[in-house]
């Protein structure tokens, strides 16, 4: 999993990538953190993040093997651990659906073609709740909201090169990357 430009990696794949942090193909709990602490989350929800994704998406990941009190995810498996309640973007096999994402602001864009406000983001997300899927329901709301906090501009719109870059990871590659410029 070393080349995150591969050009078999899926879109999920390399969403996961970055908090792969040694790029040995597997993400514990503590590369969760440190990824997550690298975009600007603060100390408990970076804690809170590692814990639930990991604990949440591990057994996905491993099929067939024993159980790990390391809480590992494999990257190469994390088409399994896609939830329901999700927007669709990715396919079953984590590939990125252009349509599906052209789709989202086609329906949900009101305001700004190219953009959703918080309002929009809430009714994107009701519009794909199944119905009591309350952990499906849960992953999207927690997923968007900490993607909006991060990635909404100075008038509270979350734009679709930034949607896009979460799909593949790129933006938290540029959010790590100010971040450290910042902190010099």
């Amino acid at each position: 999993m070393e080349n995150h430009r591969d050009d078999k990696v899926t879109h999920l794949q390399k969403h996961v990538m970055f908090f792969d942090r040694n790029n040995d193909g597997v993400v514990y709990p503590w590369e969760t953190f440190q990824g997550f602490r690298a975009i600007g989350c603060g100390w408990l929800l970076s804690c809170f993040s590692a814990f639930f994704i990991n604990f949440g998406l591990s057994r996905k990941t491993r099929p067939g093997k024993p159980f790990s009190f390391l809480f590992p995810i494999e990257v190469n498996n994390i088409h399994l651990a896609i939830h329901s309640s999700d927007s669709g973007v990715y396919d079953k096999n984590g590939r990125f659906v252009p349509a599906k994402f052209e789709g989202i602001f086609a329906e949900y864009a009101k305001t700004h073609k190219d953009a959703l406000t918080y309002e929009e983001m809430k009714a994107l997300l009701r519009a794909n709740r199944q119905p009591k899927d309350f952990k499906g329901w849960l992953a999207g709301f927690t997923e968007w909201k900490i993607l909006y906090v991060l990635g909404k501009d100075e008038n509270g719109l979350l734009h679709k090169n930034i949607m896009k870059g979460a799909y593949d990871g790129s933006f938290f590659e540029r959010l790590a990357e100010e971040r450290a410029r910042k902190n010099k």
